[in-house]
């Protein structure tokens, strides 16, 4: 089982716990690494993100801990980016600012195309997602997967990151009520943004939440995404993406155990500042 997480969120954004309380968690759980991953600021009032005020508060409260905890953990503060089109920073903006270790690039807000309204994907119920498909994409449902995946798209051609977080969490929603894995059509798009991935040397997540939260009955990516990125051997690393300190290796060792199945022997690991293949355990 992995002995790190690099993908969490604290009170600084919208998880549920005090940094300190992911520290003392993780080394109890006998992590070797832990990655704070707040959501990036956004230029618009959010629930979630990192406020523009409190950054430099997280800046010093990561420091503070990584000196700390020097002998028992290393600690690195990163950002979870959330890309949209003419909206959000470049993500090099917010890098400097929060003098970041390592990014995850993600999509939870889709821009519609018509303005201001924003598609938003994630969270704990449906209902915003179906009622988003509809007022801004008439229920069109292929012409909603194909905004998400040219907006990730974008991302990966114009910003500079680490790992894509959670890339196919538009099914979430779904819960294979508008499309299925085995649509020809989404197949297509998953494969357009694979290539980008692979040609970026980007880390793909596999991300355990929507899955131990029962939002999912599958991980992100699974299915037809997570075979081709093991067969392009696309570099993986596994995240809890938790909000609270007990999700802090939530199904990890189901995870282990289901990659190896699939033919996975590999995942990444970031240390001393760089990123090397260790063994999938």
């Amino acid at each position: 089982m992995p002995d790190y997480n690099l993908h969490q969120h604290s009170l600084f954004s919208d998880g549920k716990a005090e940094t300190l309380d992911y520290v003392e968690k993780a080394i109890r759980l006998g992590f070797s690494l832990l990655g704070f991953s707040e959501h990036s600021p956004l230029p618009f009032n959010t629930s979630f993100s990192l406020k523009k005020e409190r950054v430099q508060d997280y800046i010093n409260e990561i420091d503070v801990l990584k000196h700390r905890f020097a002998d028992k953990l290393e600690i690195f503060r990163s950002l979870e980016m959330d890309y949209i089109p003419a909206l959000s920073e470049d993500f090099s903006y917010w890098a400097d600012r929060c003098k970041t270790d390592y990014l995850i690039g993600s999509v939870h807000l889709v821009s519609s195309g018509t303005g201001s309204p924003l598609w938003f994907i994630d969270g704990p119920s449906p209902d915003i997602y179906d009622e988003g498909l509809i007022d801004f994409f008439g229920g069109d449902i292929k012409k909603a997967l194909k905004a998400y995946f040219h907006q990730t798209n974008q991302m990966i051609e114009t910003q500079r990151f680490d790992i894509i977080g959670h890339f196919d969490k538009i099914k979430m929603h779904n819960a294979g009520r508008y499309f299925v894995d085995e649509d020809l059509w989404y197949r297509k798009l998953i494969d357009e943004t694979l290539e980008l991935v692979k040609s970026k040397n980007l880390i793909v997540e596999i991300n355990t939440r929507g899955l131990y939260k029962n939002r999912s009955p599958k991980l992100f990516p699974d299915d037809y995404a997570l075979q081709r990125v093991k067969e392009m051997e696309i570099p993986i690393v596994i995240s809890s993406d938790a909000h609270h300190p007990d999700e802090l290796n939530g199904l990890f060792g189901f995870s282990v155990s289901y990659l190896k199945q699939i033919g996975f022997s590999k995942m990444m690991k970031y240390s001393n500042s760089q990123w090397d293949e260790t063994n999938l355990s």
